[in-house]
């Protein structure tokens, strides 16, 4: 019997019906913004980055959290006595700041937000090192500050071996006419930039599976890495493609950070259009392994992982080819992968190479 990301614990439809709910209470509190001289920006709500404007800027706000990568890590570690926290560092910095940036934002600012189920998670200084160390580099490679954090001890919520890794971020759009308005018309290109493996979701899904493989973490999967490396590959940091794309004048009409559900969230934008994707990669083996060891059927596997996409940018026809070059000039690898289609109102993402077809209505996250 094939697997889905439902079959983990982890049921979008309660999520994403929660967080709108949470949307439609948050924009009463727009008012308080006032007193600050700020209001809220319109058609932020919503998005990956809150907004809030300014006579002459914008400031992004994002909060974020690892999810359950890092259990990945300590099975690992107990498998092989590697430590991976560095890449955890580095994959709770991407997960923040690549939401971040989705709206034009620079990242100034990250917190980190480490909560254990006892303080003695803390007394393993190697791995406590290491996890420092990744965060710090994260936010290098963001060209942000580590601004601070809060490591609450949660006994009875949390695990006493276990830590839960979020964090928030502040960035700034300045000349306001860098913020990216989603102002996608017909005909505009899609840019992939590639992910370095599963990054920050889907991990619950993951670690099932590792459950289920003789060899566990140690199993090849096809490529020279063992199932434990391939997964604990640290996430791209996507923010130099944005902060390239800016210092070369390149107008961005919608970024979308693939993470939960998938290649729909290419269609995250609110208004209707087709998003065609006609030039498709092979594979990479992690997500051919984990498709076949789970099994994970096709329409599946796209619809909950990255499958070697972590980033996407809609340009003008026009542009689509220096985009891609602006991308590669950041070290990123990128290509031109499909376009957008305004289609009677149709919302969906279809995948004509393979066959796949996602309707508007399986992503409901506004």
């Amino acid at each position: 019997m094939s697997l889905s990301y439902e079959d983990s614990g982890v049921r979008y439809e309660q999520l994403d019906a929660f967080k709108r709910a949470c949307q439609q209470a948050a924009r009463t509190t727009a008012g308080e913004l006032t007193a600050h001289g700020y209001r809220e920006a319109a058609a932020a709500r919503g998005e990956s980055a809150y907004l809030i404007e300014a006579a002459d800027h914008y400031l992004a706000h994002v909060e974020e959290g690892l999810g359950t990568k890092n259990l990945a890590a300590d099975a690992v570690q107990q498998a092989t006595g590697r430590c991976c926290y560095r890449e955890i560092g580095i994959d709770t910095v991407a997960t923040i700041v690549n939401d971040l940036v989705t709206c034009g934002a620079l990242p100034v600012s990250v917190a980190m937000h480490a909560a254990v189920g006892d303080a003695g998670w803390f007394a393993d200084a190697p791995r406590a090192t290491d996890l420092i160390a990744g965060f710090a580099e994260g936010c290098r490679q963001a060209g942000a500050v580590w601004g601070g954090g809060e490591t609450p001890t949660l006994r009875e919520i949390v695990k006493p071996a276990a830590i839960v890794l979020a964090g928030s971020a502040v960035g700034r759009i300045a000349p306001k006419n860098l913020r990216i308005l989603g102002d996608v018309r017909d005909g505009d290109a899609i840019v992939f930039l590639a992910s370095s493996g599963v990054h920050t979701n889907g991990l619950t899904l993951c670690r099932r599976i590792a459950g289920k493989l003789p060899q566990g973490y140690r199993t090849p999967v096809g490529d020279g890495r063992s199932y434990g490396e391939a997964l604990l590959a640290p996430s791209v940091i996507y923010v130099a493609f944005v902060r390239e794309c800016q210092k070369r004048g390149l107008k961005l009409k919608y970024l979308a950070h693939v993470t939960g559900h998938g290649w729909r969230k290419l269609m995250r934008l609110e208004e209707p259009f087709v998003y065609e994707i006609t030039t498709v990669r092979p594979e990479p083996a992690l997500f051919r392994f984990l498709r076949e060891a789970g099994p994970i059927e096709l329409p599946e596997a796209y619809a909950t992982f990255n499958m070697g996409v972590g980033f996407a940018a809609y340009v003008a026809p026009d542009l689509a080819d220096a985009t891609v070059a602006a991308a590669k000039a950041a070290g990123y690898d990128a290509w031109l992968a499909g376009r957008v289609r305004k289609q009677d109102g149709r919302k969906a993402v279809v995948v004509p190479p393979l066959g796949l077809t996602f309707e508007g209505d399986t992503l409901q996250v506004r």
